[in-house]
């Protein structure tokens, strides 16, 4: 997930320099700074912003690290599901001012989704910082109660795994079907991917444009009925995101 916001920043011109923690780079993007270890980055470096987009596993590990920052007026930027604002200042110090977000991978072409909370003390120039990181590589909204973070990182912060195995999904039927294997995956990808855009300039109802594609005893209504009946698509998301939820709540510790 970082990776994707850094890469969403430079496609977008965000000035100033970026400094990345990251032991094994999967991948070096051009214009930013590297170090293997936090105790690497430079001495006299007080950053205006540290994204901490670490894996909540090891998260407790790293954070005392940055605590110089904190304490030097950086704001901190948590992007760690399940990871509170209480837990992070516990870690950074009582003064730390942080703001938790939960963004999603379309950061990277700059078409991501972040919802995003400010913590006690956290100044509104800070605030608007955060804001503009998190607007430069898609759309923001913002909520008062850090609670809503759970199911947000259940929707939209896995979301993206979910449409990706829509796709799988949709792709392995067609062949089942007989398309080649190659045909039916462009299938699944345009057909997810446009109707993901025609959904997004939309002003109708999801709903609504659903039955603007299905008439009556068609090949549509067919389909639908698998996917509309009780144990279909619709409960079966409720307790994938159900599942999402309880475990981001979970690794809050």
């Amino acid at each position: 997930m970082g990776s994707a916001l850094l890469a969403g920043w430079k496609a977008n011109r965000i000035p100033g320099s970026f400094h990345v923690v990251e032991p094994k780079p999967y991948r070096r993007i051009k214009g930013a700074h590297y170090y293997a270890a936090p105790e690497k980055l430079p001495a006299r470096l007080i950053p205006a912003a540290v994204v901490l987009a670490v894996k909540p596993q090891i998260f407790d590990q790293v954070l005392p690290y940055y605590r110089r920052f904190a304490s030097s007026g950086s704001v901190t930027l948590s992007i760690a599901a399940g990871k509170t604002i209480a837990s992070i200042a516990r870690g950074l110090g009582p003064d730390a001012a942080i703001v938790r977000a939960m963004p999603n991978t379309p950061a990277a072409i700059g078409r991501g989704m972040a919802v995003a909370c400010a913590g006690p003390g956290v100044k509104p120039a800070a605030r608007a910082l955060c804001g503009r990181l998190l607007a430069a590589v898609g759309e923001v909204a913002w909520v008062e109660d850090e609670a809503l973070l759970d199911p947000v990182t259940a929707v939209s912060g896995s979301g993206p795994a979910y449409v990706f195995l829509l796709i799988e999904a949709l792709a392995k039927a067609g062949v089942e079907q007989g398309l080649p294997p190659e045909l039916s995956e462009k299938l699944a990808r345009a057909t997810v991917s446009g109707s993901g855009e025609l959904a997004r300039l939309s002003s109708e109802s999801a709903a609504t444009l659903r039955d603007s594609v299905t008439s009556p005893g068609g090949t549509t209504r067919a389909a639908l009925d698998v996917l509309m009946a009780p144990d279909g698509l619709e409960a079966l998301l409720k307790r994938a995101v159900a599942a999402a939820t309880k475990r981001s709540r979970e690794l809050a510790g």
